[in-house]
């Protein structure tokens, strides 16, 4: 059965005074009332605003919707649980053809069957009773594992009204890489709704107006071959229309007061293809950088604010994680409280959002960082600061008083170089190049640490080629490239580790010093830490060595205890015994770790098996000493650097002698 069920049509104006029954329908299934306005409206967009008052089973809310071009506006809704639901229409101002309406329909539940086809059937995310993890709402967890695609809403990711099958090269399409991800355990994807000051012109990817603040216009991604801002136009044209209002800049700067439906029209049908395919979309409402002159221009916060609402009118009955803005950089944008004030506007005009749908953003370093403990944000994430000395933002989002969930939602890009240059701030240097084995122990990295670190809501991965949507000629890594890198087919693996446990893993709670050594002096790198989380009876450890990591030991074990032990390998997601498969805790509760089975990344589990007895002998690790070659032993190098002095001074009173006597 579609997701995506149209169940009112332009027939609606006809039962203007009666009610309008319908077949049953679904929980958790999109519905679509339509209207057609009967009033004149120079700009629907801002000029007329329609509702509906949705009544059913534990249910009593005023649901808004959006003008969808033309004279037509839409109410999107879900039954969040089975039973009979009515509604009435309504609209501001009065309109025939809006407001008076009246329909019911009967909501029934998934078949086991029907469940097991597609997860998302299961209810929108919410957080864990515990406020960590991630669940759907009928309570059975939900792990994230997601993929970045920004630009999915553009061209770049091709629509084919067909479902042939392409292989992943120039002709591929969107729902080739759904059906890619979909194969490798995905389950999430990140998309940016709108980027408004985008377009190929004649002007710079980077562009700041000749003002005393030299005022961004837009700080966008490059059009490969151009050197300008990279198209982000799909089907239906662009999000805004120009001209704008902006001096000077009118064809630079959309008007924000004037939408354009036909654009969000063809991000609606992928949005809907994600959700029949499983996939949870985290969609953002616009990026940050086209907030300056939104901010100056157009009368923030209401402006925002309007669009805002749209957004999640248009948007909210899906099955998505929402968000109000893109906030990677703290810099070409008006401040976190400058959005705080069109977010509250929003939530003091229209009320929470009716399906509550889970609230987050793409932050720097932390939505925690950016808004606070007690923000609107029920979703924390952290991203755009790379290295592993930056998982730490999740552990200190995990032990706030108020827990809420938490991931890494823009780590370390797999190949990320981001061939801007260096001029604003890009050309990573600190990567490796996409494809390689480095490469995948760097991402690696990224998603056991940042798990072990408290991001109990999952992790996204993202790739060189694929977040940027690079389609063009000139683009350094193609976009189908990068679908291909191993490091995207491993992120599956991380589900295993993680679920290895049941649902025990949202028990986990982070605390790397649980495992030592646990650190190198190398703060902006991925190698050599180690991660530790531990359920608070203590009966389950889960760790994570990078690569180069030396011998360790576990504290903080149950005393004089048994633990079955297994290693795990993050490269093909299998388990194998750690010598007999049992490790013994002391009387202190230490555990001393034999070396890593390689000098690769490895997991570890341990799971409490029992006390010791004490008739029997089991086998424990002691520090493996390896010999250094005599020439890196202390005593041979001193006698070294002794020589080599010796034979410096004489060859130099050599030479001084020979000298004098020429």
């Amino acid at each position: 059965m579609k997701f995506f069920r149209i169940i009112l049509s332009a027939l609606l104006a006809f039962f203007a005074h009666s009610a309008h029954s319908t077949p049953p329908v679904h929980v958790w299934e999109l519905q679509e009332l339509r209207f057609v306005a009967q009033n004149n409206y120079a700009n629907a967009y801002t000029d007329a605003t329609v509702w509906i008052d949705l009544k059913g089973p534990g249910f009593n809310k005023r649901v808004y919707g959006f003008w969808d071009g033309g004279d037509t506006f839409k109410v999107r809704l879900v039954a969040m649980q089975p039973g009979k639901y009515s509604w009435t229409s309504g609209s501001q101002p009065a309109d025939a053809g809006l407001n008076g309406k009246k329909g019911d329909f009967t909501a029934t539940t998934w078949s086991e069957a029907e469940l097991a086809a597609n997860t998302l059937r299961r209810g929108f995310l919410r957080a864990s009773p515990n406020g960590h993890a991630l669940i759907h709402a009928d309570g059975t967890p939900f792990f994230a594992v997601g993929d970045t695609w920004f630009s999915m809403g553009a061209s770049r990711f091709r629509w084919y009204d067909d479902e042939q099958p392409r292989p992943m090269g120039p002709n591929a399409g969107f729902k080739d890489y759904v059906r890619l991800r979909k194969a490798q355990g995905y389950n999430w994807i990140n998309v940016i709704a709108a980027y408004p000051n985008w377009k190929t012109d004649d002007s710079s990817y980077h562009l700041r107006m000749y003002d005393s603040a030299r005022t961004t216009v837009r700080s966008a991604w490059v059009e490969f071959g151009k050197n300008s801002a990279k198209n982000m136009d799909n089907e239906g044209g662009r999000p805004f229309l120009f001209p704008g209002r902006v001096p000077g800049y009118e064809n630079y700067f959309p008007d924000m007061d004037r939408i354009n439906p036909a654009y969000f029209h063809f991000l609606d049908r992928k949005i809907a293809y994600l959700n029949e395919h499983g996939f949870v979309p985290f969609l953002e409402a616009s990026r940050r950088d086209a907030s300056l002159l939104w901010y100056q221009y157009y009368g923030w916060p209401h402006s925002y604010a309007r669009y805002l609402q749209y957004f999640y009118a248009r948007y909210g009955a899906y099955n998505t994680v929402l968000s109000p803005v893109h906030l990677d950089i703290i810099s070409a944008t008006v401040s976190p409280a400058d959005y705080v004030t069109a977010i509250k506007y929003v939530e003091k005009t229209y009320g929470p959002l009716p399906f509550e749908n889970l609230l987050s953003a793409n932050a720097n370093p932390s939505t925690l960082e950016n808004w606070g403990e007690d923000s609107w944000v029920t979703l924390h994430q952290i991203g755009n600061r790379r290295e592993h000395t930056y998982y730490w933002y999740l552990t200190e989002i995990f032990y706030q008083k108020h827990p809420k969930p938490a991931l890494n939602g823009e780590p370390y890009y797999a190949g990320y170089k981001d061939a801007r240059g260096a001029g604003i701030g890009v050309n990573y240097t600190r990567g490796a190049d996409g494809g390689t084995e480095k490469d995948n122990a760097y991402v690696r990295s990224c998603a056991y640490g940042s798990f072990l670190s408290g991001g109990l809501a999952g992790h996204c991965y993202g790739a060189e080629g694929i977040w940027g949507g690079d389609v063009e000629p000139e683009a350094p890594t193609k976009m189908w490239e990068a679908f291909k890198w191993r490091s995207g087919a491993e992120m599956r693996h991380l589900k295993t580790f993680a679920l290895s446990i049941g649902r025990r893993y949202q028990d986990l709670e982070p605390n790397a010093d649980l495992v030592t050594p646990n650190k190198n002096y190398n703060l902006l790198a991925y190698e050599g830490w180690a991660y530790c989380s531990r359920t608070p009876d203590q009966h389950i450890f889960l760790l994570y060595f990078e690569q180069g990591c030396p011998q360790a030991e576990i504290r903080g074990a149950r005393l004089d205890a048994v633990y079955n032990a297994q290693w795990f390998d993050p490269r093909k997601g299998s388990w194998q015994l750690l010598g007999d498969g049992i490790l013994v805790s002391g009387k202190t509760g230490l555990i001393k770790l034999p070396p890593l089975p390689d000098g690769q990344d490895w997991g570890l589990k341990l799971v409490y098996k029992g006390p010791r007895d004490e008739k029997t002998k089991y086998k424990e690790y002691e520090k493996v000493v390896i010999t250094p070659p005599f020439y890196q032993r202390p005593k041979y190098q001193v006698a070294g650097l002794l020589l080599l002095a010796l034979l410096a001074g004489g060859l130099g009173g050599y030479l001084l002698r020979n000298a004098r006597k020429q």
